[in-house]
């Protein structure tokens, strides 16, 4: 009975760690594609040993149990999924709302409180129809990834093309979180000492000095393993948001909205479609999620009160923020707030290591896109060292390149941000899934119809935002 007792309460004391745990493990599989490294596998894990056990009820004290644990394939192993309904809600919840909500203030501002509402809720709902035909193709050719279902029903360049969108798109949200948070880190410095003038760190040294902490986090090959760092920064994003809504609303109530709101701003209009864009963009989490569930049908209800749900949170962030600072709005938000707060001083730095923290998990599917590339599938460094260190050292300077890129487009973080979504989300939100589905499941007139309008409207999307974009940026 004591040992039952024990098990059970080591079975609830694990039960939030093994959670997120289990949705880091996700981005193993992101995009449904197996990008478990094969470095990482270990002949036998204690903390998974254990969790099984407790909930086996099999658990026994260290003397009792085998000296020899369970051996572990080094290559995942296809399982059926057994998260349940409430589960994969909060999966997919975690899955959209990152550290790209906090871009939408200053994406209000751009195109106005009317136009960029109206914006996100209509993104919403393509993204929706988008995901809608990736799970149509899945469910025809089998579950396989996004990749592996272009290379089914297009071909292998097909599945290439996927997979370097994946890995650009994922390496520009790296870019963007290293400028967000070094730019907040310096309006953080500036309150806190007032002496980041004096002493000349400009937000390019901040963005170079996350290296040092980047560089170490990009050479864990266990995705799990980032599972404190991507915990923490999950919780601080939480803090953040909280602090916005509250402060918002009071100030509202109090003062009314601020007089320099615009309905419409037609000269940065076009900056809101990128910055929404990237927002709502998680279709590389859609197919993993899916394939976690115990009953996978149930997935497509759940997707969409998911998307409903957001689309709420993410236009009251950016509308409260934009009718509380007007033209004032900055793309680094925490800085409108008081700076003489410590509260606000405290929040400011959380969301920055918020950001920071969730840039390994960002990095880590784009880097392993790159590395089996490169090396194949099969190369591995352990058992040979200098594949290894060649792993190590493309890693590094992956890690170093999105470094440089961030420093050159670190003067207007907002314009990057609208470049990324349009530029590289664009295609593998709205393009590719409607390209598939019109190759590989569309029948009728009306659905090719509508696949095709779907490609027009993303390539249309996509060249005008990104060329906007671009204008704006280099005059």
């Amino acid at each position: 009975m004591h040992r039952q007792a024990r098990q059970r309460r080591l079975s609830k004391s694990l039960f939030v760690a093994r959670s997120f745990v289990e949705f880091l493990d996700l981005y193993g599989s992101f995009a449904g594609e197996d990008l478990e490294d094969t470095d990482s596998s270990e002949d036998e894990s204690a903390i998974t040993d254990r969790e099984a056990d407790a909930e086996d009820g099999e658990y026994e004290p260290s003397e009792r149990r085998p000296l020899l644990g369970r051996r572990r394939s080094s290559r995942r192993l296809p399982k059926e999924g057994d998260a349940g309904t409430v589960k994969t809600f909060f999966t997919l919840l975690k899955a959209f709302i990152g550290t790209g909500i906090m871009f939408l203030p200053k994406a209000f501002r751009n195109g106005g409180i009317v136009f960029s509402s109206m914006t996100l809720v209509i993104v919403s709902l393509i993204n929706c129809i988008c995901f809608r035909l990736l799970l149509d193709c899945r469910q025809k050719y089998g579950g396989g990834g996004y990749g592996d279902l272009g290379k089914a029903i297009v071909g292998p360049r097909f599945r290439s093309l996927v997979l370097a969108s994946i890995a650009i798109s994922q390496l520009g949200f790296v870019c963007s979180g290293l400028i967000f948070t070094a730019e907040n880190l310096w309006a953080f410095l500036d309150a806190v000492s007032h002496r980041s003038r004096g002493l000349q760190i400009g937000v390019p040294a901040l963005i170079a000095l996350q290296l040092i902490l980047l560089i170490p986090l990009a050479l864990i090959r266990n995705i799990s393993k980032l599972g404190p760092a991507a915990l923490l920064a999950d919780a601080f994003i939480m803090i953040g948001l909280v602090y916005i809504w509250y402060y918002d609303i009071q100030y509202l109530f109090t003062n009314g909205i601020n007089p320099t709101v615009q309905l419409f701003n037609p000269s940065d209009y076009a900056l809101t479609i990128g910055s929404a864009i990237f927002t709502f963009e998680g279709i590389g989490l859609i197919l993993p999620i899916q394939s976690s569930m115990k009953n996978p049908q149930h997935f497509s209800g759940l997707l969409y009160l998911v998307m409903f749900l957001i689309t709420i949170i993410f236009t009251s962030v950016g509308a409260l923020c934009y009718a509380t600072f007007g033209e004032d709005t900055k793309i680094q938000v925490m800085s409108n707030f008081p700076q003489d707060s410590a509260l606000v001083n405290a929040v400011q730095f959380l969301y920055s290591m918020a950001v920071l923290g969730g840039e390994p998990v960002q990095l880590f599917p784009a880097i392993r896109i790159i590395e089996t590339s490169l090396f194949g599938e099969r190369a591995t460094g352990k058992k040979s060292a200098a594949i290894k260190w060649q792993k190590n050292g493309l890693r590094t300077v992956v890690m170093t390149l999105c470094v440089g890129i961030a420093m050159v487009g670190a003067t207007d973080l907002d314009k990057f941000v609208a470049l990324i979504g349009s530029l590289a989300c664009v295609p593998l939100v709205y393009i590719y899934p409607a390209f598939l589905h019109y190759h590989g499941t569309a029948e009728s007139g009306w659905a090719k119809g509508l696949d095709i309008a779907l490609i027009l409207l993303g390539i249309v999307a996509m060249v005008f935002s990104t060329s906007i974009t671009v204008s704006q940026w280099v005059r």
